[in-house]
């Protein structure tokens, strides 16, 4: 072990175990939330911009997190989300583009955000729904949207057999894809749950986010995993060169072993004994 390849092995050792230790400290660092929000803090409305801003990830605290904004109804954006339950109730969701005004953001340029403006328990509601919104929206007269911010669910593919344009998840990222007159358009990336249901539509049930710990246990447990990996590089270093140790121990022997017979024909009486 104190030869230089395997103390130059001990610092490489070193190198790694330093950096997986690192690793777990800037896991630890982001389990434990030193200043949680208090109680019902979700539930006090703020406006927008001073959440989230546009293309940002929505952070866990502020999942849930009632805002207010305002802006026009883009037409031809009202789209339908399937498989939404409301109460326990599988129903459907109608969606639009809310245009904010300026000064809504931090951001120059056109900036939307998906806004769920309520639930219908048919498909045939949810298309009159829609006719209405759109019949409302030529008017393009600025409105007022409160609601919940919830985090992007992610685009999934439509069911086997289902038409291709069917959506099954609320995604911005998707409802961009079928957007119109997005030229330069910054988007947020959470969704507006409206706490007022339009259009003719029923509300969207919509509780309170439950008070989370402030202890994530997930990066505790990975900041575990990264201690273990760093005395694992120190293991791996001390059973390498024992290897190597007793492999040369073993050849040792061999050549020992090799050096003290002697060949049969040269034995005394050998020959005598083989005419024997």
């Amino acid at each position: 072990m104190l030869r230089p390849r395997w103390i130059g092995m001990l610092l490489l050792c070193l190198v790694v175990a330093g950096v997986f230790a690192w690793l777990g400290q800037w896991q630890l660092a982001r389990a434990v939330q030193v200043n949680p929000n208090p109680p019902g803090a979700t539930e006090e409305v703020r406006p927008i911009g001073d959440v989230v801003q546009p293309g940002e990830y929505l952070n866990d605290p502020l999942v849930g997190q009632r805002v207010e904004t305002s802006g026009t109804w883009v037409p031809g954006d009202f789209l339908i989300v399937e498989s939404r339950y409301n109460d326990g109730v599988k129903g459907y969701w109608v969606t639009g583009q809310l245009r904010l005004g300026e000064g809504e953001t931090e951001v120059t340029g056109p900036v939307s955000v998906a806004v769920a403006l309520g639930w219908a328990s048919t498909m045939d509601a949810a298309h009159a729904a829609v006719e209405t919104l759109e019949r409302e929206a030529s008017d393009a007269d600025p409105i007022d949207v409160t609601g919940r911010l919830i985090a992007d669910e992610g685009p999934v593919l439509p069911p086997h057999g289902a038409d291709p344009q069917t959506m099954t998840r609320m995604s911005p990222a998707a409802l961009l894809g079928r957007w119109h007159d997005i030229e330069e358009l910054s988007v947020f990336r959470p969704y507006l749950a409206s706490t007022e249901a339009l259009g003719g539509l029923d509300a969207i049930s919509s509780p309170a986010p439950e008070e989370g710990s402030t202890v994530n246990w997930l990066n505790i447990f990975y900041a575990v995993e990264w201690a273990v990996f760093a005395g694992f590089a120190f293991y791996l270093w001390y059973r390498l060169a024992k290897d190597a140790w007793e492999k040369e121990l073993e050849d040792f022997a061999d050549d020992e072993g090799e050096g003290d017979g002697e060949p049969a024909g040269d034995a005394p009486g050998g020959g005598a004994a083989a005419r024997g």
